[in-house]
This record gives C-alpha cells, sequence and structure tokens, in this order.
C-alpha cells in the first residue's frame, strides 16, 4: 500500500523526510517549507501506523522499508536524499544499506544503529488507559495524559496525533494497538552484512545522549564515510530546538 505523504515543491533534487515514533510527518513541515525555499522538493512521509497512513498489524523495519521501496518506485523518484530522525533514522539506515542503489545521501537525526531499550513504554501504557470518545475538549485529554505523561513537550507531541473524527469524537492517528505490540521492535539494532559507501550524515543534538563517542566504531563499520555532526544547544528534537543550524549543515550537504 502506499504511504500518506505531504508533498512541497517542484525540483529535480527531491528529500524524503521520514518521522520517528509516534510522530508524523508534519514534525518536520517547518523545515520542509525552508528547503523548499532553497528549490528543493520534498516528501513528508507518514509511516505506517502513523498519522494519515494505512494502518497494519506487521510493524518492523523491514516492513517500513518495502513502504519506502514501493513509495520511490510509485512515484518514479531518481535517487533521492533520505532524512530519517529517530526511528525514521533506523529506517533510513537499513534502506540504505539494503537499496544503496536507489539513493543519492543520506541524514541520520540523533540516532544510531546500535540497540536502545524500550523508553516509549509509559506514553503507550498511559494511551491506552483512556477513552478518547468520552471527552469533550482537548484540554480535558491533555490534562488526564499529565498525570503520566509529566513532560510538557512529549504531551504537546503526542497531542498533535489526537483529532476530531467525522462522529466529532476524538481519535488518535496511529495505530496504538499494533505499535503497543510491536513497540520494542523501534529499539532493534540496523545490522547487515553490507556497507553503505556513499555520503551519509550524523547529526547528534549536543543536549542528547542518543549518539556517544562509544557509538562512532559501530557507524563506521556499516557507514564508512559517514560524518558526524554535532547541533548545538539541541537536544533530540534537534530540529526543533536549533533548526536554523539543522537547516545550515543541510543545505552545505544536499
Amino acid at each position: 500500500m502506499l504511504l500518506h505523504s505531504k508533498i512541497l515543491g517542484e525540483s529535480s533534487t527531491e528529500v524524503l523526510i521520514l518521522h520517528g515514533f509516534l510522530g508524523s510527518g508534519d514534525n518536520w513541515l517547518s523545515v520542509a517549507r525552508e528547503l523548499c525555499k532553497k528549490n528543493i522538493k520534498v516528501h513528508l512521509i507518514d509511516q505506517r501506523n502513523h498519522g494519515r497512513s494505512f494502518h497494519a498489524e506487521s510493524f518492523n523495519y523491514d516492513d517500513m522499508c518495502n513502504d519506502l521501496l514501493y513509495y520511490i518506485k510509485h512515484y518514479k523518484i531518481t535517487k533521492p536524499v533520505l532524512l530519517g530522525h529517530s526511528m525514521g533514522g533506523k529506517t533510513a539506515m537499513l534502506f540504505s544499506l539494503k537499496y544503496p542503489e536507489l539513493i543519492s545521501r543520506v541524514f541520520i537525526m540523533d540516532i544510531s544503529p546500535k540497540f536502545y531499550p524500550n523508553h516509549n513504554q509509559h506514553i503507550i501504557d498511559a494511551l491506552k488507559k483512556i477513552d478518547l470518545e468520552k471527552f469533550d475538549r482537548r484540554k480535558e485529554i491533555e490534562k488526564m495524559l499529565s498525570k503520566s505523561i509529566t513532560m510538557p513537550e512529549i504531551r504537546g507531541f503526542i497531542m498533535k496525533s489526537i483529532f476530531r473524527k467525522s462522529n466529532n469524537k476524538f481519535g488518535i492517528r496511529f495505530n496504538l494497538e499494533s505499535l503497543s505490540k510491536n513497540v520494542e521492535i523501534v529499539g532493534e539494532e540496523i545490522s547487515s552484512s553490507h556497507k553503505f559507501f556513499k555520503r551519509i550524515f550524523f547529526f547528534k543534538g549536543e543536549k542528547s545522549s542518543y549518539i556517544n563517542s562509544s557509538d562512532h566504531s559501530l557507524i563506521y563499520s556499516l557507514f564508512p564515510n559517514a560524518e558526524v555532526i554535532e547541533i548545538k544547544n539541541a537536544g533530540h528534537w534537534l530540529h526543533r530546538d536549533n533548526m536554523f543550524d539543522v537547516l545550515r549543515h543541510l543545505l552545505a550537504n544536499i
């Protein structure tokens, strides 16, 4: 099935953006608009079980790579640039190792190929405990979520996926059932017997612990020509914390 996307701009240079877990392509809309100003066509893609894309019981990185392959073939995209954040970064890494001939270069946002323990369970548990259809206002939902999800920025991130359905009741865009069953795969290590020799850039948030110096050997073992770039004054959501520097380094290397 075809992934939902929002396509901005017209250009022979095309960037495919893959969001993180529980997010959607719209999380990168501000960056996409700025790239369009520089004559770059941007595809903001909702990965399976997220945003407005299809829901499926199966959810793993091979699935997401197959979805991306179908998307590229459907739109007849020639050698696009891949940009992936967090979970989307792992999809981009695996895709580049499986299909290096189909892409030109890759940007990985604040994630490495290594295994990460599940740190999203409390979010999944909080969402499973509430019946969104019983609420009349968004503020009521956020207040309820605040009991379990204490960080305002994470609550705000989750609230972006809550919407009013055609019956005027609230719902959530991502497939909570499938993501709950498969949440452990999000942190799986990306491994391969192949290497990706083209240019690939790992953007690390200065205040984030997702990429450490101890991860460099694993990165270079799969991506010998990788370059690690630190984004100052930024955490894991580096495009939100310091969009200026993210854009500066993107445009210098696309």
